[in-house]
């Protein structure tokens, strides 16, 4: 299969989101690599984001506005919306959040050089008014199961991963970093996470999300090592290490 023949499957949970969700999908639209699609999934809102996501699929028919019945949670979202998926590959972007141009092509340059399966990127930051932050967050070449236990170096809109790895990993209880304990499981296969150290997410930090609740962070990094089955005392040194490392990464965020 050539390289242009690889379908990425794109999965966004919305929720509320008509504010920023026009310029998520069109950072996705502005791709360099354009054999995608766009799974959009309606967490039942009660703004204009369903007929936002509606518009778009009128035009585009690689844009899949989808639908909850009810109300799910983002993991239960982002699961249903693997589950649609028909591509080999599922890459994750929120509905605040925003892709460089080039965030696809790059990813899957790199998968074939290395026969990677599980590849992420650096990340610039803004704003909820989409005002730049100067720092950036900078991300190593490869990452393994110990390594990303003692911090998680990993964005989940920024993540290019094989579909195979999630037909027995699923994520799971949104009072937790589900996207985190994630990328521990898949890790501890014996996989390799390869990074690329651009910044080619551009991730919106808001007041009410959770990496803007520090408190609230720190309680769900402990819960993540609790329910990957770590111990009470090594789920608090591993949260202990995590959470000095995440004062140094938003210290040179917040230049």
């Amino acid at each position: 299969m050539s390289k242009s023949a690889v379908l990425v499957s794109i999965v966004m949970p919305a929720y509320n989101c008509e504010k920023y969700i026009v310029e998520a999908i069109n950072s996705v639209l502005a791709q360099t690599y354009q054999n995608w699609e766009l799974l959009v999934l309606d967490d039942g809102s009660k703004d204009n984001t369903l007929q936002i996501i509606n518009e778009f699929g009128e035009k585009d028919s690689r844009v899949r506005p989808l639908q909850n019945e009810k109300n799910m949670g983002v993991s239960a979202t982002r699961n249903k919306g693997i589950d649609l998926a028909t591509g080999d590959w599922i890459a994750f972007l929120d509905s605040d959040d925003l892709w460089e141009p080039s965030k696809l092509e790059k990813q899957l340059e790199i998968s074939g050089r290395y026969l990677a399966e599980f590849l992420f990127t650096g990340s610039s930051y803004i704003n909820e008014e989409g005002e730049p932050f100067k720092g950036i967050f900078e991300v190593p070449e490869r990452v393994t199961y110990k390594k990303l236990r003692k911090h998680n170096v990993i964005s989940c809109s920024s993540v290019l991963v094989k579909k195979k790895y999630f037909e027995n990993i699923k994520m799971e209880k949104d009072d937790m970093h589900e996207d985190y304990a994630v990328w521990l499981r898949i890790l501890k296969l014996g996989v390799t996470a390869y990074g690329l150290n651009e910044p080619l997410l551009v991730y919106r930090i808001s007041k009410n999300s959770k990496s803007g609740n520090k408190l609230k962070t720190v309680k769900m990094t402990y819960r993540v090592f609790r329910f990957i089955g770590i111990n009470p005392i090594g789920s608090a040194y591993f949260m202990l290490r995590h959470t000095l490392a995440s004062v140094r990464k938003y210290k040179r965020i917040f230049l």
